[in-house]
């Protein structure tokens, strides 16, 4: 299973080092998880250690998000996807916290329906599928994220492509997004959260800037909650330097790299 996944592509730059450190991803990562977990300390929102436990140990009736806040036990299952989430836990565990906060307090507020709710179904997408898009603050970093938002494709990825690695970076955090990776195809699709960051945050080595991500991010979402009006979208293989052909004619396909729809001009994709 883990066989399966390249680890020298770019997108998985935000869990590399968390997966090094799992050790050899044998059929079971869940003592490797925990031994990484307790060096880092990590709790949840009740202050209670967190760690990985077998599936099983989920009763019945209870809800994820519910048993996590609860116990501190993240269940995880012997597949990729679950293999993903417990690597985005070591990687931004601040940012887990403050959703998994966010997702138990609704639950214990409204119970388990058969709707989440417009703050529980933010949380998911979140969790599931967010990237995160770093940018510098100021005029660059501002025409991004319009280019972006306005889903002007060759603007952003083609004509601003230099911003990318100086001024913009893309983190991606959603483990089913990491999942969808492992056997890329062009339409893969993230909501993304964008993250303002000083100019010093580029300068800053790898480690102190996902450290720096992890707690700006999860103090925002401390304070000001969580909307799917906050998100755009990011064709990811679109990224300058993601994907090995992104010629014109990649570029071209508009059932991927769509117009904003309502737009008053339309850029030609």
């Amino acid at each position: 299973m883990f066989g399966q996944i390249d680890w020298s592509r770019p997108w998985y730059g935000a869990v590399r080092a968390a997966a090094a450190l799992a050790g050899g991803h044998g059929a079971d990562v869940i003592p490797a998880f925990n031994a990484h977990a307790a060096a880092l300390g990590l709790v949840n929102h009740r202050g209670l250690p967190l760690h990985f436990v077998p599936q099983a140990m989920l009763p019945e009736g209870t809800a994820y998000e519910e048993f996590i806040g609860a116990t501190g036990g993240v269940p995880t299952r012997d597949n990729l996807h679950d293999f993903f989430n417990g690597l985005v836990w070591l990687t931004f565990p601040l940012i887990k916290r403050e959703l998994n906060a966010l997702q138990a307090a609704q639950i214990a507020r409204d119970g388990i329906g058969k709707s989440r709710g417009p703050a529980r179904d933010a949380a998911t997408i979140f969790d599931e599928n967010a990237a995160l898009l770093v940018v510098r603050e100021g005029e660059q970093g501002a025409a991004l994220v319009e280019a972006l938002r306005n889903h002007q494709w060759r603007t952003a990825f083609v004509e601003m492509a230099a911003v990318f690695g100086t001024s913009a970076e893309v983190w991606l955090f959603g483990h089913a997004l990491m999942e969808k990776l492992v056997a890329p195809y062009k339409a893969i699709t993230a909501h993304t959260r964008i993250v303002a960051a000083p100019p010093a945050y580029f300068a800053l080595p790898e480690p102190e800037r996902r450290a720096w991500i992890d707690t700006q991010v999860a103090r925002q979402l401390q304070q000001e909650g969580l909307s799917n009006a906050g998100f755009t979208p990011l064709p990811v293989l679109g990224i300058p330097g993601w994907w090995q052909e992104q010629d014109d004619a990649f570029y071209d396909d508009t059932s991927v790299f769509r117009p904003k729809r309502n737009a008053p001009t339309r850029e030609t994709a």
